[in-house]
């Protein structure tokens, strides 16, 4: 083990007597030379901050105002829709109605004071047989008690259901009703509706739901783009979209944006014009996916911005501000992301057809899953996961003498000698059980928990209802880890080993938040070392790509290069996650072994935090009995399946969990019996990769395994779709005879 070499103190020895006989005891050393305080980035210019505190919803999809009024709608994604009175400081949800299913929209009628119609989008209810596709449906809500009886409920639509959905809807300024549907798939627009006018799917629909026609319930304007067009559904008014989440109008304007969830690497952000055809599946934004598939009537729409993963992974479509509050702002398109929180802004100049203004406004831990106005024209982000409102706020001035953040290694204080890779006093070694796959790279871990702070054991449970949720520690402001990542440019020579970049990943407390949510900050951050292996330097917020030499006797010349990606900031929120509870490697399951702390005796690491001292209280006397879910899936002694499971779950169920972020909808974490995992048997949601008849997994079939067949691929498709390059050969073999003997 490379740990073996790394002989650090980590405590100091006291001899006391006890009977004549004498006892050693352990007492923690402080680390106290942290240098690693604030951000590498300049202050953000804004930020968010919860309107209403004490307000708390449950995983809240969608939100509005009601027209002519101060009081919103916010539907919950079990079905519950509330109204809210925006001009409380202290709001009192009011229950309408539970309609008892997964809701996805919800409008109000522009005459809603007089008819009381509230327009719903909803997925089927697996109890119902009934509902065979997402709808659309509209309640007539009592005006005087603003309560609705789900037996007023009237289907206007029903359009085939899938991997996306869309479900957004409003009323646009010319009072007709806006609808998304997505292209009813999981990846590829393996439907192939995407350029396909014929039916429902991969659009926004127009309609007019006040005058009926045609036997249906609602009525076909009659200068929708494709009216008369015996080859197309006239309730269609532009296509080629994947899955707008969330789009707007600007009355000043009349321009109607959307923002446009991408597939492998690009997020959108489109005027959407009448008949627009905005590409998908030819296209993901500006550039090419299927070049070869038929192309849908019109010419293909440009996106006004995009945004690489790298920054964006799952928009959430916003508004032009109007709003007094921040006159700086007014004319400009604030937008968001779901899964990294941010919050950017963009101005557009429709004269000459270019944004003139493009810039980051906040980065934030919200789960941004909806934007709205008020009534005042101000704007409010809903958050999915805290099921809270919150609203934008200028960031107060930093102070002048803030320190500087770490631009080297050697400044953070987590090293006494860089050179000599010797880490500060109370830095501590640690390893864990099943690790994940970097590319064949040594990894070295720290942990560095300021002073005397505590870490609270297991304390992080949200979310409760997650299946196969486990709890994660909760750690004191200003804790940082540390990952070193090297690579041996001959393999099997430990003198070739050469250092390739440090990671450090940084807890700040979040002012005012008690973690109720799960909400927390982490800082991911990379340090880039020199070719004279003396210090690494702080890379840009960006990423960097490297080409390695590595000595191969079995490529061309003896020599193989290897593409080593160092991640951007971004990407580092990817994979450390609120669900997977931020750090990966310092939880209870990953660190339940043994480990050599430098003194020749290995002891489990669980047991050792606790007597010096890291834990608020004790932990359970029994420490390798605690969560002992995980094996060392090298270990040829452990039972096959165990080292199967143990491996998917270090290498993907950070993903592949409830709010990993993994668009599909199996779970491999380790602690769910195989059965619970949606898995086996399962038709994958993602595409078909050209398997015959796949599924996730096939007992008995690696060559059907989904699985399997994703971890074998390189480029576009492949598992782990980030921090990997490089095919691991022996979990291949692994999990490829796992298949095999599953029965």
């Amino acid at each position: 083990m490379r740990w073996h070499s790394v002989r650090l103190m980590v405590l100091t020895v006291s001899i006391l007597f006890v009977g004549g006989v004498a006892a050693v005891a352990a007492e923690r050393v402080l680390w106290t030379t942290s240098k690693v305080v604030g951000s590498a980035e300049p202050p953000d210019p804004y930020r968010l901050e919860l309107a209403y505190p004490k307000l708390k919803l449950f995983e809240p999809l969608s939100a509005g105002l009601i027209p002519g009024s101060k009081r919103l709608l916010v539907a919950e994604r079990p079905g519950k829709i509330w109204a809210i009175d925006a001009s409380s400081k202290n709001p009192q949800p009011q229950l309408i109605v539970d309609l008892k299913r997964t809701v996805y929209g919800i409008a109000a009628h522009p005459q809603f004071e007089k008819n009381g119609f509230l327009f719903v989008t909803s997925i089927p209810d697996p109890a119902n047989p009934s509902e065979k596709g997402s709808r659309l449906t509209r309640l007539t809500v009592a005006r005087e008690t603003l309560t609705a009886d789900a037996a007023s409920e009237k289907l206007i639509l029903e359009w085939p259901s899938g991997g996306h959905n869309g479900g957004c809807i409003r009323f646009g300024l010319d009072g007709m009703l806006y609808l998304v549907t997505g292209d009813g798939s999981g990846i590829a627009d393996s439907l192939l509706t995407g350029q396909d006018v014929s039916d429902l799917l991969g659009a926004i629909l127009r309609l007019d739901v006040d005058h009926p026609g045609d036997g249906k319930a609602y009525g076909i304007p009659k200068d929708n783009p494709f009216v008369g067009n015996s080859k197309a559904r006239g309730e269609i008014w532009s296509f080629g979209h994947r899955q707008v989440w969330k789009f707007s109008f600007d009355a000043p304007t009349g321009q109607m944006w959307g923002g446009e969830v991408g597939q492998d690497l690009w997020e959108m952000v489109y005027l959407i014009q009448k008949g627009g055809n905005y590409g998908w599946s030819v296209r993901e934004g500006a550039h090419p996916f299927r070049p070869e598939r038929p192309k849908g009537p019109t010419e293909f729409v440009a996106p006004i911005v995009e945004h690489p993963h790298s920054d964006f992974r799952s928009i959430t479509g916003g508004w032009v501000y109007r709003g007094k509050r921040l006159p700086e702002l007014v004319g400009a398109y604030i937008y968001g992301d779901y899964d990294t929180g941010k919050v950017w802004m963009l101005r557009y100049d429709d004269k000459a057809k270019k944004v003139t203004e493009h810039r980051e406004l906040c980065d934030t831990q919200v789960r941004i899953v909806e934007i709205i106005t008020d009534a005042d024209g101000e704007m409010l982000f809903l958050d999915f996961a805290g099921g809270g409102l919150h609203r934008l706020m200028r960031q107060p001035p930093p102070k002048s003498d803030a320190p500087q953040f770490p631009r080297k290694l050697s400044e953070t204080g987590l090293f006494t000698n860089v050179k000599n890779y010797k880490p500060a006093g109370g830095v501590i070694p640690y390893d864990v059980v099943a690790p994940l796959w970097s590319d064949g790279a040594i990894k070295d871990r720290f942990m560095a928990v300021p002073g005397d702070s505590k870490i609270e054991f297991d304390a992080v449970t949200y979310p409760l209802d997650a299946p196969g949720n486990m709890p994660g520690w909760r750690f004191p402001d200003g804790t940082v880890f540390v990952k070193t990542f090297s690579l041996e440019l001959e393999p099997g020579n430990p003198k070739s080993t050469r250092r390739l970049e440090t990671r450090l990943l940084h807890k700040i407390q979040m002012p005012g938040n008690d973690d109720e949510y799960g909400a927390q900050v982490w800082n991911g951050y990379t340090y880039v070392w020199n070719d004279e292996q003396t210090d690494a330097e702080l890379l840009d917020a960006k990423g960097l790509d490297r080409v390695f030499q590595i000595k191969d006797k079995s490529a061309p010349n003896g020599i193989r290069e290897q593409k080593w990606h160092f991640p951007s900031r971004a990407e580092c929120a990817l994979c450390h996650t609120m669900a997977a509870k931020y750090v990966l490697g310092a939880t209870t399951e990953q660190l339940n072994r043994d480990f050599d702390f430098g003194d020749g005796k290995p002891k489990n690491q669980l047991r050792h935090l606790d007597e010096l001292g890291y834990f608020t209280k004790p932990i359970p006397s029994d420490a390798k009995g605690l969560q002992k879910v995980l094996v060392d899936y090298h270990d040829s002694k452990q039972t096959l399946d165990a080292r199967a499971r143990s491996y998917l779950h270090a290498n993907c169920s950070h993903c592949h969990r409830k709010w990993g972020g993994g668009n599909a909808e199996f779970i491999l974490l380790a602690s769910l019996p195989l059965a619970e995992t949606g898995t086996v048997g399962v038709r994958p949601g993602q595409g078909l990769f050209d398997l015959t008849d796949p599924k996730v997994v096939v007992p008995g079939d690696p060559s059907r395994s989904m699985v399997l067949h994703r971890m074998k691929k390189t480029g576009l498709g492949r598992m782990p779709h980030i921090a990997s390059n490089v095919i691991d050969q022996q979990a291949i073999e692994l999990i490829e005879r796992w298949i095999r003997e599953l029965k």
